[in-house]
């Protein structure tokens, strides 16, 4: 198997064409780790998500450092995988903050059903308070697997 590294174009390709990937936060030297969906913006450099308050949404308040990794996978022999080192920063309902809202609505609107998981009922619970946050990308990496068949 030959493993090699993605140059950053390589690393951005891969975001551009995605919008599922695992978001890793720590609180406490507690690492969590969750699916997300997420919006890739390649002007401004960051990811948009839409989430429930919950669990992710209060360490990421606590400790804003966090880590994304998204996946694209053919087999266990094809893999591609890029890490994204950022910052987690709410965008508020605010008049400041209309511009970057209507910017991250538009780019939601790209991804069909872009409202689930964070707007659905969880069991019997109805659906907690939503808000919009972003990702800033302060460093990438990625690599990439095959094997010849």
């Amino acid at each position: 198997m030959q493993v090699r590294e993605l140059s950053t174009e390589q690393c951005l390709e891969l975001l551009k064409r995605s919008a599922l990937g695992h978001l890793g936060c720590v609180l406490q030297h507690q690492p969590y780790v969750v699916p997300i969906h997420f919006s890739f913006d390649a002007e401004r450099n960051c990811l948009y998500g839409f989430s429930a308050v919950g669990q992710k949404i209060a360490w990421m308040r606590e400790n804003p450092y966090v880590c994304v990794e998204v996946p694209e996978i053919a087999d266990r022999n094809h893999w591609t995988t890029v890490l994204i080192f950022g910052r987690y920063e709410e965008i508020q309902d605010t008049p400041e903050h209309a511009h970057t809202r209507q910017r991250i609505w538009d780019l939601f609107q790209e991804r069909r059903e872009w409202w689930l998981p964070a707007a659905a009922k969880l069991g019997s619970r109805e659906s907690a308070a939503v808000l919009i946050y972003q990702i800033r990308i302060d460093r990438i990496t990625g690599r990439s697997a095959s094997r010849d068949r």
